[in-house]
This record gives structure tokens, sequence and C-alpha cells, in this order.
């Protein structure tokens, strides 16, 4: 006949295993939901603060960031970039909005390139500024710095059996601490409508369209 003693320790025993095992399993369920709740809150700040379509900073992130490395530039030269897409909504209207989404991705993938570890944002619309760190600030640095950066957004963009060809006016202007953003950014919007008017001027307002040959 068992011992009642060894019986009741056994109970017990089994028990506590059972607790035990219970408590892990609630601490196991705990922390699944703190690392979930942690990564819906990375995904939540980085929403509030991108683009959810080229995944670019969006306009008030572009100002904070802007601000906070103007602050930590000790001097060095930066350069404020605006630049707007010509005649984007032809793209719209004969294309389809999902054509239009597709000009600003690769708009953007080709800025962010041009950029490289600088900062760019995707300020609204077809609306998209930059602020480039630069070896000097002089006006043949920011002349040659504009037309690179306009002849490698007209490079033709494929859209399905086809490509597009867009071009961009681009305004470029120097900035030398946190408290002149505003100021460069309004000098590089100027001049980039002041390129938007002369390019309107010289070519005629249409998309370049061509058919994509078929790859053998």
């Amino acid at each position: 006949m068992p011992d009642p003693m060894t019986v009741a320790s056994g109970i017990s025993a089994a028990g506590a295993l059972v607790s035990a095992w219970q408590l892990r399993r609630r601490a196991l369920r705990a922390e699944a939901e703190i690392e979930l709740l942690q990564a819906e809150l990375v995904a939540e700040r980085h929403a509030a603060s991108h683009d959810p379509l080229t995944g670019l900073p969006n306009r008030r992130a572009f100002y904070r960031l802007a601000a906070t490395l103007l602050t930590d530039a000790a001097g060095k030269p930066l350069v404020a970039v605006v630049l707007d897409l010509d005649d984007f909504k032809l793209v719209n209207d004969r294309y389809g909005h999902a054509a239009g989404d597709q000009v600003l991705v690769s708009v953007a993938q080709r800025l962010s390139a041009f950029a490289g570890d600088n900062l760019v944002a995707r300020l609204g619309g077809d609306e998209f500024a930059g602020l480039l760190a630069s070896p000097t600030v002089d006006r043949r640095w920011i002349e040659h710095a504009t037309r690179r950066l306009c002849e490698a957004l007209a490079a033709p963009i494929p859209l399905g059996a086809r490509t597009v060809q867009v071009t961009a006016s681009v305004g470029l202007a120097p900035v030398h601490c946190p408290t002149q953003l505003a100021d460069a950014l309004c000098r590089a919007d100027a001049a980039m409508y002041q390129a938007k008017s002369v390019g309107a001027a010289q070519r005629p307002r249409q998309l370049v369209d061509t058919p994509q040959l078929a790859e053998c």
C-alpha cells in the first residue's frame, strides 16, 4: 500500500510543475504581447513620419531632420534642394494614377541615389526636397549639381510595355545654419519656379512616350 506521505509529496511536486509551466506560459505570452505592441509603435511612428508611397520622410520629418543636420553640421556647406515634376498631371490623365504612382516611386529612388546618405523627402504631390552636403556652395558647383540631377530624373521610366520620360524643374540654395533653413528653401523654391517657367518656353508641354522593345 503506497505511503500517504509519498503520495502527498508526489502530488505537491506535480502541482508545482504545473504551476511553473503555467507561469512560464503566461510570461512568454506577455513577452509576445509586449513585442507586438513595440512593433506596432515603431510602425506607427514610421507611418507618421514617412510618405506611404515612396517610403521617403514626409514634410514634417524633413523639417525636423534638416534642423538637426544643420545643428550638427558645424559650419559645413549644405545645399537645400527643391524639385517639382513638369506636367505631372499629364501622366495621371494619360496612363492613370497607378502609372503616376510608379513615376513618383522612380523619381524618389533616383533622387535618393543622387543624394546618397543625404536627406531627401517627399513634401507632397510631385514635390520633393533635400539637404545635401557639398564641398563648396559656389555658383559653378550648384549649376553642375542641378544639371546632373535633372539628367538623372529625365531618364526614361518603364511603364509596362512602354517607357515615359518626364522632366523636373530643380532649384538649389546654400544654407549654413538652422535659422536659414526656411529662407534657403524659399530661395530654392523660387529658383525651381524660374527654371520651370524658362523650361516651359523652351519645350512643348507634352510627355515623351516611347514603346518599350520586347527582349529576345
